[in-house]
């Protein structure tokens, strides 16, 4: 440690050899303690992280980091005790000599320690840092899927095309069957108050979402008549479970806007759920003739949602016949 020690001179002096093989253990001695060190740290941050008590773990850190570099000192004047330089050294040259090697060694183990504390530490603030900005991401997607959700269903809500076409069908009911025309009301009254009162939430029992369809189904059986059939088969143990509102009129809502609605050959909707806890809306496929370049809102909005409030993410299939979504119930 002191570089004026005259033991230098004559250190340079020394055979080629002497000075390589000097320098090979000096560098084995380096990698093991840069090693233990490491191991030390690794070994706390399971046993004892920086997160739980930091005071405490700096303590211990040091403490074992001291006690380990006392120890390798203590196992190498051990091995080298009987050399001949060793033997011959004054006692208290040599007493001067294990405290230089202590200290040195107890510098270098902190020093690697400090390092690899360091990084560590900076590792888990990044870590950290990316996870509340997935957070904030998150949360800013799902304000944006439930803001989206909302305004679909207001876009419905005062469409005029689709109030036009409702108020004119009520209007023809009433002149011709008036207690149709009142059950016309009255499902139409159930679907505005449906798409008010649930368009903000979240989630929604399948129950009350087929109950919703229900209505909403009647009020398209009579618009359109015979050039759409509903076949619907859900298992009652199912209906308790969740699903995103407005999800089954998104997906009736986009068979009909993209397909026609003949009486000779009706657009069939199928909607039934599977054993795995699934529901699936099927509908055939019969293009419109001007079909209209689609923008895909109910779909990209139903993805969104479910990316949202979960793993479990829809299953959208479409073939040369039939357009297929599959969605998970929560």
């Amino acid at each position: 440690m002191d570089p004026f020690d005259p033991v230098w001179e004559d250190y340079v002096k020394d055979p080629l050899d002497f000075l390589i093989s000097d320098f090979l253990w000096v560098l084995l001695f380096s990698v093991i303690i840069s090693e233990v060190s490491i191991l030390i740290d690794s070994q706390l941050n399971k046993l004892l992280p920086w997160s739980n008590r930091g005071i405490k773990r700096l303590c211990i850190q040091g403490i074992l980091q001291i006690a380990v570099s006392i120890l390798f000192v203590a196992i190498i004047i051990n091995i080298f005790s009987n050399t001949p330089d060793i033997a011959k050294m004054d006692y208290r040259k040599e007493m001067t000599l294990l405290g230089q090697w202590v200290a040195t060694n107890i510098i270098i183990s902190l020093l690697i320690s400090a390092v690899n504390t360091g990084d560590y530490l900076l590792e888990n603030w990044k870590k950290s840092a990316i996870e509340v900005t997935q957070h904030k991401l998150r949360a800013s997607k799902h304000k944006q899927a439930a803001m989206a959700a909302e305004l679909q269903a207001l876009k419905l809500q005062i469409d005029p095309h689709f109030i036009f076409n409702n108020l004119s069908v009520l209007s023809e009911l009433i002149l011709e069957n008036q207690q149709l025309g009142y059950e016309y009301a009255e499902n139409f009254s159930k679907v505005y108050r449906y798409l008010v009162i649930n368009s903000k939430k979240d989630v929604i029992s399948l129950d009350e979402e087929l109950k919703f369809l229900d209505s909403y189904i009647f009020l398209i059986k009579k618009r359109i008549g015979d050039g759409v059939n509903f076949e619907i088969s859900i298992n009652p143990e199912l209906r308790n479970m969740m699903i995103p509102p407005l999800t089954l009129q998104f997906l009736v809502e986009n068979a009909i806007k993209h397909n026609q609605t003949l009486r000779s050959n009706p657009l069939q909707i199928k909607i039934y759920t599977l054993t795995s806890k699934n529901l699936v809306v099927c509908n055939t496929l019969i293009p419109l003739i001007n079909k209209a370049e689609s923008s895909k809102v109910g779909i990209k909005n139903i993805m969104n949602r479910f990316e949202l409030l979960g793993d479990k993410k829809p299953l959208i299939l479409q073939t040369e016949k039939d357009f297929l979504a599959k969605i998970p119930l929560l």
